[in-house]
């Protein structure tokens, strides 16, 4: 991957993104796509990417990726200055105690940390029991509740402390993965689109979406926006190449074997089929993986928007997801951008996907 890319990447990552509270992330997306694509945002903190294309009767093509992940935010400060905290998203409650986290104040991020009580002082049914999260607490080294309220406020969101590490070969680890690596990948797809010599046959727009992690809500009104002919959402998804993940559930994944493709009743089949043909043609990896039902992300509101959308669901394998230690390989999101790049070559109207 060029420097240019992972800078960018990194910037992304470590810039503080909860459900609600994107614009760190989103104004970095801006500023990256500005040199290749008309920008605009809306009220709600989507961020667009447009590229027109050349030829008569252009469909219209959407790519989404969210920028929004999962984080924390201050529900409460005792009167000893301990700050209690509520989910934003899927927090996994194990995760969370004697962890560092950063809480995003007015004056800028202030360290914390997640209390825990010591092995020593646990009984053994305290032991094999999970904390729930609205008993656990943030410890700033505030004195008093008057001391903690001159730094937070309530409804300030929280980030963990864990930022971009390189891994073995092209493996990186972050916080955030789910989902900038796709808004990252739509990023780079106007980038290569700009960068082409040839004009496409469409109409392209770039969305980077908010809210996803609490119910799909940058997607619903992004896919209403715009008005897409055809969507493409760029998600992660379940590796299962690591010890712990049962295949005969969640299918045959591995990091390193290229972009995933979903099948399924949320997947147009004629859109799909192109982009299999093509990862073919161009000798780009694939995998594949079946849903039954309609996806919890972007692609689903994007289906039923409007009169419907001829939608596909390309995926980057992830390892970890919900934690501050996702993993996923650099080469499985420069294919991903390939595949979307080469396929969009390919579509002429939206009539093509119309099911036979």
């Amino acid at each position: 991957m060029r420097s240019e890319s992972v800078t960018f990447l990194e910037q992304l990552l470590s810039a503080p993104s909860p459900s609600g509270y994107e614009q760190p992330a989103q104004r970095l997306f801006r500023e990256y796509v500005a040199p290749y694509a008309e920008v605009s945002s809306d009220v709600l903190g989507n961020v667009y990417g447009f590229i027109a294309g050349q030829g008569k009767n252009r469909p219209k093509v959407m790519l989404v990726g969210h920028s929004d992940e999962i984080g924390l935010q201050v529900k409460y400060i005792d009167d000893k200055g301990f700050i209690y905290f509520a989910a934003i998203g899927g927090v996994d409650a194990h995760l969370t105690p004697g962890k560092v986290v950063h809480i995003h104040t007015a004056g800028g991020p202030l360290p914390g940390v997640v209390g825990k009580k010591p092995i020593h002082l646990m009984d053994t049914k305290d032991r094999e029991t999970v904390v729930k999260l609205e008993s656990q607490y943030i410890d700033i080294g505030a004195g008093s509740k008057k001391e903690a309220d001159k730094l937070v406020r309530v409804g300030d969101c929280i980030t963990f402390a864990s930022g971009f590490t390189r891994l073995q070969g092209d493996r990186v680890a972050s916080r955030g993965f789910d989902d900038k690596a796709g808004s990252f990948v739509v990023a780079e797809v106007l980038r290569l689109v700009a960068e082409g010599k040839k004009k496409l046959p469409v109409d392209l727009y770039g969305v980077s979406s908010v809210q996803e992690e609490i119910g799909l809500r940058g997607g619903t009104t992004s896919s209403y926006t715009v008005n897409p002919d055809i969507g493409i959402c760029v998600e992660v998804d379940f590796a299962t190449d690591q010890p712990d993940v049962e295949r005969k559930h969640n299918g045959e994944v591995a990091l390193g074997k290229g972009p995933i493709l979903s099948r399924g009743p949320n997947i147009n089949h004629g859109l799909f089929e192109l982009l299999y043909a093509t990862a073919k043609k161009e000798k780009i990896p694939v995998q594949l993986t079946a849903n039954p039902r309609a996806t919890g992300t972007d692609a689903n509101v994007m289906q039923i928007s409007r009169n419907g959308v001829a939608t596909a669901l390309v995926k980057l394998p992830l390892r970890y997801m919900h934690t501050p230690v996702e993993v996923v390989s650099l080469a499985d999101l420069e294919q991903a951008a390939r595949l979307i790049v080469a396929v969009l070559a390919h579509i002429r109207t939206q009539e093509q996907f119309l099911p036979v």
